[in-house]
């Protein structure tokens, strides 16, 4: 891959990752400004040590990448939203026992294909995105309720910053999980359902198919 390719894929989705990976722990005590704050700092002190062993020894790399995300994203829910209504409630409950145990083995199929492509993208991604300022607008209001937009400004290669809006809910368990990520207008969530729809319909709704051949697209964002 070029360095012009890593450029762009990092214009697009490796701030993400940046603001969500790391603070296991601390996920469920934090407010959601805070997590995004202090977690950028970690995973890019991760990516700055990955410079020297990263090329000769990437799954080492994936591997530390990996543990960071994990507890933090919810990879089951962001996969049956980007399955859309192929894995809606309503088509759950249309089907009989068959049809739902195939359903649900074919979510999990997902998740873990949609887990690992992504890790893998953002991972190498990340590599380019060294050096950038970031900033946090801090919310007007503390976290009162179980859903917020968080606004980032990334000041990277060109004299205005990219905006980034990290879209976050609060789980029963007082957690805080990415749901979305909207760059530049670019809303990810929608991009990914849009191309497991359209893999569906080229497929005449073969899910095992559309599953085996997922590979996640990396969308460019104009300078």
């Amino acid at each position: 891959m070029s360095i012009r390719s890593l450029k762009r894929m990092v214009r697009t989705v490796a701030w993400w990752l940046a603001a969500m990976a790391g603070a296991q722990a601390a996920a469920q005590s934090q407010d959601a400004y805070t997590l995004v704050q202090e977690t950028t700092k970690q995973v890019m002190d991760v990516v700055a040590a990955a410079e020297a062993y990263a090329e000769a020894d990437p799954e080492r790399y994936y591997g530390q990448v990996q543990a960071l995300l994990d507890p933090l994203i919810d990879y089951r829910g962001f996969a049956r939203k980007v399955m859309g209504p192929y894995a809606s409630s309503d088509r759950y409950r249309s089907l009989d026992e068959a049809g739902r145990k195939k359903l649900i083995d074919q979510l999990d199929q997902f998740t873990a294909a949609m887990r690992a492509s992504l890790v893998r993208t953002y991972s190498k991604g990340l590599l380019a995105f060294g050096g950038s300022r970031i900033e946090l607008d801090q919310p007007a209001e503390a976290d009162s309720g179980n859903r917020v937009a968080l606004q980032q400004f990334i000041y990277a290669d060109r004299r205005d910053p990219y905006v980034v809006i990290y879209q976050m809910g609060r789980e029963k368990s007082g957690e805080w999980k990415l749901n979305n990520v909207i760059i530049e207008s670019v809303n990810l969530g929608e991009i990914y359902r849009d191309q497991f729809l359209a893999s569906a319909r080229e497929r005449d709704g073969d899910l095992d198919a559309v599953i085996a051949n997922w590979t996640t697209v990396v969308v460019d964002v104009e300078k």
